[in-house]
């Protein structure tokens, strides 16, 4: 096995290099930080274990490593040790593990539990893990933004599992409520003289964030801004919902027909202060979320269970970089943002 070497800070996420993937994560408070491997997505135990020595890989708040020889695909994420001080709004617990913030893709377990996130212990069988993906990688053949006036547009709203779920679609049960059934029912938009799709959030969100015995339906409480949503997929391999994306894409534009996002920034699916460690509550609570002056609370502007902190610049820098990155890698066609992630004024 290849030594790890320092790697860089920036880009942050997992990106690929000449002979493996630098990795890099933001945490100004932790005290420890690893990065953990995967080979199944309900691995109970990581098949490989990267301590982050924050003498050498670690730049400002930012913890860095490159690690030789990983290839797009490979499962993993984070274990982050630091303080567990509510009061003072952190929130650290070494136990769970950690979505990466820019994971371009995500895994969820047939057995995941979000439950098994806020309580204690180990929950590395039953946690969503993220993906190395090679934006690079896929052939667009040519394909580019239709760039249509707004004036000119018809708008169909539609929720990407909702418009193929039901037999009645006729698309085949194996598509159905997938981005492979949208590009099944192309003709019919295109009869219907439709110009451009905008689809309901599609970041990847925990279908468990809903009262009990209910599920998620509209996914208005994402876990990774990067990644298209894992279930609305028909390839269930660890590349297959970002490539499936981009064929819907690619297809729409082809037909004539542009893809706008309705995006969600404000929340997380994190919850209030009784919620699951996903993520960003375990890697840098006070930086993430607006807490109120109890900050063992969390302001809930959004009506969620908390409000993700546009106001600082490392929370508004990834906004900007996930808009950039679905414009530029994902070639979708336009952003509608229907709520801010910022504190309103007093």
């Amino acid at each position: 096995m290849k030594i790890e070497a320092p790697g860089r800070s920036f880009p942050l996420g997992a990106t690929l290099c000449p002979g493996g993937v630098n990795f890099s994560i933001y945490s100004r408070s932790a005290s420890a930080v690893e990065l953990v491997f995967f080979d199944r997505e309900d691995d109970a135990r990581p098949s490989r274990v990267v301590p982050i020595d924050p003498a050498t890989n670690r730049t400002y708040h930012y913890w860095h490593v490159f690690v030789p020889d990983v290839k797009p695909g490979q499962l993993y994420g984070y274990r982050v040790a630091g303080p567990f001080d509510p009061a003072s709004g952190m929130r650290f617990d070494p136990d769970k593990v950690l979505l990466d913030p820019y994971g371009r893709s995500v895994v969820v377990p047939k057995n995941y539990n979000r439950k098994a996130a806020y309580l204690k212990g180990d929950n590395a069988a039953t946690a969503m893990k993220s993906v190395v993906v090679d934006p690079g990688a896929y052939d667009w053949e040519g394909d580019t933004p239709l760039g249509r006036p707004a004036s000119q547009s018809i708008i169909y709203e539609m929720h990407v599992r909702g418009f193929t779920r039901h037999p009645s679609s006729g698309v085949p049960e194996t598509k159905r409520g997938t981005y492979a059934g949208l590009i099944e029912k192309i003709p019919y938009l295109q009869e219907l003289g439709i110009t451009a799709v905008e689809l309901l959030p599609v970041f990847q969100f925990d279908a468990q964030d809903a009262p009990l015995g209910r599920v998620n339906y509209w996914g208005y409480a994402p876990v990774s801004f990067f990644a298209p949503h894992q279930a609305y997929s028909s390839r269930q391999d660890p590349l297959g919902p970002v490539n499936e994306f981009r064929d819907m894409v690619k297809a729409l534009h082809r037909a004539g027909i542009e893809v706008i996002l309705d995006v969600v920034f404000n929340h997380t699916a994190e919850g209030n202060h009784n919620g699951p460690t996903l993520s960003f509550r375990g890697l840098e609570n006070s930086v993430y979320y607006i807490l109120e002056q109890d900050r063992s609370r969390y302001a809930n502007y959004s009506g969620t269970g908390n409000t993700l902190n546009g106001n600082n610049s490392i929370v508004r820098r990834m906004i900007l970089d996930s808009l950039r990155y679905w414009v530029e890698e994902m070639h979708v066609d336009g952003i509608l943002s229907r709520n801010q992630p910022w504190q309103p004024p007093s």
